[in-house]
C-alpha cells in the first residue's frame, strides 16, 4: 500500500526522486532543459509529498507560494515502474488538501507539452489550461494549468 508522506525540501528521498525527475526532462526536452532547471531550485519548497511503496520512496510532488492566495506544483515525479497506480493523483490531491489547509484558494503549475503523461494527469485532476503565467509567458513549449480548491 502507497503511503503519503509531508515533508520539505530537505528530505533524501524526495532529493533522490528529484535527480530522476531532472534526468528524464533532459531528455525530453534536450537543451531546452536547462532554461527551465532556473525554476526548479528547492530553496523556496517548504511542502514536499513523497510516495512510500514500503520503505521505497515511488513518487513526489511539491507546492510552493506563488501569490498570496495561490500556491504553485512543482516537482511532480512518480518512478516509471511505478507508474499507472494512481499515484501521481494521489499526490496530487494531497497537495492541493495542504494548500487549501494553509489558506491557499488555488493552485496554478507548468509543464512542457512534450510531457504528455503530465498534461493528461492535470486535466483528468481537475485543472484547466491557463495563459502562460510569469517567467513562462513567452515559452511556446510550456503549458500553464489552474485549479481552483
Amino acid at each position: 500500500m502507497i503511503q503519503y508522506t509531508r515533508t520539505n525540501a530537505a528530505n533524501e528521498d524526495f532529493r533522490w526522486l528529484i535527480v530522476a525527475l531532472d534526468a528524464d526532462l533532459s531528455i525530453r526536452n534536450g537543451e531546452a532543459q536547462a532554461f527551465f532547471t532556473q525554476f526548479n531550485t528547492l530553496d523556496a519548497i517548504k511542502h514536499v509529498i513523497v510516495a512510500y511503496d514500503g520503505e521505497i520512496a515511488v513518487g513526489c510532488g511539491a507546492i510552493k507560494e506563488y501569490a498570496s492566495d495561490t500556491m504553485e506544483v512543482k516537482r511532480m515525479f512518480v518512478q516509471s515502474t511505478q507508474r499507472g497506480k494512481g499515484i501521481a493523483s494521489a499526490v496530487l490531491r494531497e497537495l492541493e488538501l495542504w494548500a487549501k489547509e494553509l489558506g491557499y484558494a488555488k493552485c496554478v503549475l507548468e509543464t512542457g507539452e512534450k510531457q504528455f503523461e503530465a498534461v493528461a494527469l492535470y486535466h483528468k485532476n481537475g485543472y484547466t489550461v491557463i495563459p502562460n503565467y510569469g517567467q513562462y509567458a513567452d515559452v511556446a513549449d510550456s503549458i500553464c494549468f489552474e485549479k481552483k480548491l
